[in-house]
């Protein structure tokens, strides 16, 4: 069943598997872009996550497209942690529903929505049972200093730049938050990505790795950005199924 919530703070859609009268856990899956949206059509992650009895929230927080331009905006460069708070005030909306475990919370995204999973996981560490990174900033400052030439400049405009705002981005970045966090963390990452360095994904594994937490990393050789080698998503589907049955699995 799908439902779409518009609130007052961010709007999201909400998906629930077929009813039981035991509470299921969530994923809440969180888009890239930022400059994008969730949208009310087929995405087989998610209709997989479905099947496997989970229930899934996908929110268009703050910087998403399609809710005029001052929505847009109302993340950029200084206000990047107002996205990370609109994941938070969804997590009490969901505490009102009587059909959802909320000691199982799970977050996903990919990219923009992978630094916000990090973000998340590492400002707010109390509120999730798992967490799952696919090709996500771990910086903003190491990000913007080793992206694409290509992609620099307009990822400046969104972010800022490390001149002006590197003392900010040292401030929020996940990576200067790592011993923070508790959840459980899966990583996905392609080796060749032009966009996101795969550096993101490896130094703040890294950083994990030293002090014992939790954390499994997969190098995706072949892939950029994006995994598009139908043998590659078959491979990376059941490992993040795996990954959520041993940290949060539907009973």
């Amino acid at each position: 069943m799908l439902s779409f919530i518009r609130r007052s703070s961010n709007p999201f859609f909400y998906y629930k598997p077929k009813l039981t009268a035991e509470k299921r856990p969530i994923i809440i899956y969180l888009h890239g872009g930022p400059e994008s949206q969730s949208r009310a059509s087929f995405n087989p992650l998610l209709q997989f996550l479905l099947n496997q009895g989970y229930a899934v929230t996908a929110p268009n927080f703050r910087g998403s497209t399609g809710y005029g331009k001052s929505y847009t905006h109302l993340d950029d460069v200084r206000k990047r942690l107002d996205a990370v708070k609109d994941v938070v005030s969804l997590v009490d909306w969901l505490k009102q529903d009587p059909a959802i475990d909320t000691s199982k919370i799970a977050l996903l995204g990919g990219s923009y929505g992978g630094f916000l999973t990090l973000a998340a996981i590492s400002h707010y560490p109390d509120l999730w049972a798992a967490a799952i990174d696919i090709v996500g900033m771990s910086s903003l400052r190491t990000f913007i200093q080793t992206t694409s030439p290509w992609r620099k400049r307009l990822r400046e405009i969104e972010y800022g730049t490390v001149e002006q705002d590197g003392d900010f981005f040292d401030l929020i970045d996940p990576l200067n938050h790592a011993d923070e966090i508790t959840a459980p963390l899966l990583v996905f990452h392609g080796v060749n990505d032009p966009r996101v360095p795969i550096g993101e994904s490896e130094q703040i594994v890294s950083k994990l790795k030293q002090r014992g937490h939790p954390v499994t990393y997969h190098r995706m050789e072949g892939e950029g950005h994006k995994i598009v080698k139908p043998e590659n998503e078959i491979y990376v589907y059941s490992l993040v199924a795996a990954f959520l049955e041993k940290y949060m699995g539907c009973d």
